[in-house]
């Protein structure tokens, strides 16, 4: 059965970091597109990174500069590392497999399996 459970949200203020992670079951994240995604309250789940199984990497313009996605192989993590913060970043990020397409492109009907999701909270 393939799980994914992201940890290490929270409450920070605007310009502050929070790192993010997500451990797999059941596969090997070497194998698979994997990404981040969020979504804030009353809108849509949008992509924010995403790393594909031959180290390649795409970032949504809005985080480009400011989050890292990262991988351990070994491990089976998954980790998203947010620098300098703001506001709009407030949302439920959700780690998640591209088990139905490229992934890059930062689709959410290429993910298939999604973790439960981890709350971040930025005050302004």
């Amino acid at each position: 059965q393939v799980q994914l459970v992201e940890s290490g949200g929270g409450s920070v203020q605007a310009g502050g970091s929070l790192r993010l992670s997500c451990a797999a079951s059941g596969y090997t994240y070497s194998s698979y597109c994997m990404g981040w995604f969020r979504q804030a309250p009353g809108k849509e789940r949008e992509g924010v990174a995403a790393i594909d199984s031959d180290g390649s990497i795409s970032y949504a313009d809005s985080v480009k500069g400011r989050f890292t996605i990262s991988k351990d192989n070994a491990k089976n993590t998954l980790n998203l590392q947010m620098n300098r913060l703001k506001p709009e970043d407030t949302a439920m990020y959700f780690c998640a497999a591209a088990s139905y397409g490229y992934g890059l492109d930062l689709k959410v009907d290429d993910f298939g399996d999604w973790g439960q999701g981890a709350k971040v909270t930025v005050a302004s």
